[in-house]
């Protein structure tokens, strides 16, 4: 008589089931872990980013910022560097033209002497040829380093350039004319070093008629 009960479970075949189950959980468990740590993984590597990413930010600042104040501080400096400069070249421009107007009378005396010294006789000829040869070296030396006579006459007379010491009436020129330099006046470069001291045309009087000269009793 066949029994209809199922025939019992091989224990090969129970085993090898029950480590298939136990290695599928453990592989799903395992995948889970894994997806798990992917992902914690992933926020970390996230959050490290945002915080490399907000330094890089504050790096870029304060490197912007350093260059701000290194182009700041190299602006000072040269508008020190440049202002210090001008201020050499005008003390030095003031030292040279206080020297040369030291040295103006002496010129000036010079010309006086040319002008009213009439030597006579070979002697004296002889000592104003040398006296004469020394005004001109300083004249010449003057010249190099950038001093200009005026040549005033017959100009229309100028309070800058100017000074006006004396005035002679006159119809020969217009009123205002410089007529003549008593004082020699210079530049220096195109400033002016010295005023030259002039005489001015003024105008001249009107001549009295017949009858402003007409005697009071004329009419008696």
């Amino acid at each position: 008589m066949i029994s209809d009960s199922p025939a019992p479970m091989n224990s090969n075949e129970s085993g090898s089931e029950v480590t298939e189950q136990v290695v599928a959980q453990t592989n799903v468990s395992a995948e889970d872990s894994f997806v798990a740590a992917e992902s914690s993984a992933n926020t970390a590597d996230a959050a490290t980013l945002a915080e490399m990413t907000k330094q890089m930010e504050s790096l870029k600042a304060q490197v912007e910022l350093l260059n701000t104040q290194n182009m700041r501080i190299g602006a000072d400096f040269d508008n020190y560097r440049k202002r210090n400069a001008k201020e050499k070249e005008d003390l030095d421009a003031q030292v040279k033209r206080n020297t040369i107007t030291e040295l103006l009378p002496v010129v000036d005396n010079f010309e006086r002497a040319r002008a009213h010294i009439k030597p006579q006789g070979d002697g004296e000829m002889g000592i104003h040829k040398s006296y004469q040869s020394v005004y001109k070296q300083l004249v010449d030396c003057l010249k190099r380093l950038g001093v200009s006579p005026m040549r005033p006459e017959g100009q229309e007379f100028d309070p800058n350039l100017h000074e006006a010491v004396m005035r002679e009436p006159t119809d020969e020129y217009p009123e205002g004319t410089v007529l003549e330099e008593l004082v020699r006046g210079y530049y220096l470069g195109d400033r002016v070093l010295r005023h030259a001291m002039v005489k001015v045309a003024a105008p001249k009087e009107d001549a009295p008629s017949d009858e402003q000269i007409q005697s009071p009793n004329a009419d008696s």
